[in-house]
C-alpha cells in the first residue's frame, strides 16, 4: 500500500500573527461573556449590567436567571428599550449554544446604540452549572426552546 504524501488541512491557511490572533480574541471577548462569568459576578455583586432574557414569555416565566428582564429579540426597538441607559452595558442570553436568539438581541440592540454583550451557552448552560433559576417551573423546565 502507497501512502500518498497529505497535506496539513490545519495548515493550509497560514496561522494569524500574534497580533491579529490577539486582537481577534480581545475584539470577541468584547462581545461575549460566558455563564461562569456572569455567575461569578452576580455573586459578587459585580452586576453594573442588564441582564436580558430574549426568548419567548411562555420560556421566561417557566425559567429564567434571576434578576434578569423578558424582553424577546423580535420585540426589541426604542420603544421597548426607551427606559435603558445607554451607559450600562446589557448582557442578553437565550436557550443554549445552537440559539440564535442572543445574537438576534444583540443586534438589535446594539443597532439601537447599547454596548451589548451575548451570554455563551444561555439558560441551558447556566443550569446545566447549577446556578439558580426562578420560574414557575425552575429546574423542571425544558432545557430547549
Amino acid at each position: 500500500m502507497t501512502t500518498e504524501p497529505r497535506e496539513s488541512l490545519v495548515l493550509e491557511t497560514p496561522a494569524a500573527s500574534p497580533e491579529q490572533t490577539h486582537r481577534h480574541y480581545l475584539n470577541k471577548l468584547s462581545v461575549e461573556t460566558d455563564v461562569a462569568d456572569v455567575s461569578y459576578d452576580m455573586q459578587h455583586g459585580l452586576n453594573d449590567f442588564r441582564l436580558i432574557d430574549v426568548r419567548s414569555d411562555k420560556a421566561y416565566e417557566e425559567c429564567h436567571i434571576p434578576g434578569a428582564i423578558n424582553l424577546p429579540a423580535n420585540r426589541i426597538s426604542a420603544e421597548t428599550t426607551a427606559a435603558f441607559s445607554k451607559n450600562q452595558v446589557i448582557v442578553v442570553y437565550c436557550w443554549g449554544p445552537a440559539c440564535n436568539g442572543g445574537a438576534k438581541g444583540a443586534a438589535r440592540l446594539s443597532g439601537l446604540g447599547f454596548q451589548v454583550k451575548e451570554m455563551l451557552g444561555g439558560i441551558e448552560y447556566w443550569r446545566k452549572e447549577g446556578n439558580e433559576v426562578e420560574g414557575t417551573l425552575g429546574h423542571s423546565a425544558c432545557m430547549i426552546g
